[in-house]
């Protein structure tokens, strides 16, 4: 059984994907789900609901910050190359890491593999895995201070 959080981490990155699909879809629209049908819309408990709201709402605004760092870790590669699926995950995921400090950093990084598995290719979480423990361990070593 999928947790509340990770359900709500799973509607953020289909909602970045959406965005990413339909720049004409509004923040608003895409706060709405619009891509869930009734039945999935009636089982999301508001905790569902606000956490993803938070989510996409704060990776949209900080996209450009979160486009930079992903770009900084990506070695002989272009972020246009990464899948929209992948990079709907990355955003999500450095939105948590970079501005959501009471999210542990195992936590976003195991979420993200999960998230990868459950949508992408066979080899994506491992791509999206490297990327983030890389960052992280960057971080910590730069700011000298792990996250529980």
């Amino acid at each position: 059984m999928k947790s509340d959080r990770h359900t709500a981490r799973l509607l953020a990155v289909q909602g970045l994907y959406m965005h990413q699909e339909n720049r004409n879809c509004s923040k608003d629209e895409l706060l709405q789900f619009p891509w869930a049908n009734e039945h999935e819309l009636e089982s999301f408990t508001t905790d569902i609901q606000v956490f993803a709201r938070l989510l996409i709402l704060g990776t949209l605004e900080h996209i450009k910050e979160i486009d930079t760092v992903i770009t900084s870790r990506l070695r002989k590669w272009d972020i246009s190359r990464i899948s929209r699926v992948d990079l709907s995950i990355l955003r999500v995921s450095f939105y948590c890491l970079i501005h959501q400090s009471d999210i542990p950093y195992a936590v976003t990084i195991q979420e993200a593999i999960l998230l990868s598995q459950e949508l992408s290719g066979d080899r994506s979480y491992s791509f999206i895995n490297g990327v983030l423990d890389g960052y992280v361990k960057e971080t910590i070593q730069d700011h000298g201070s792990a996250q529980e």
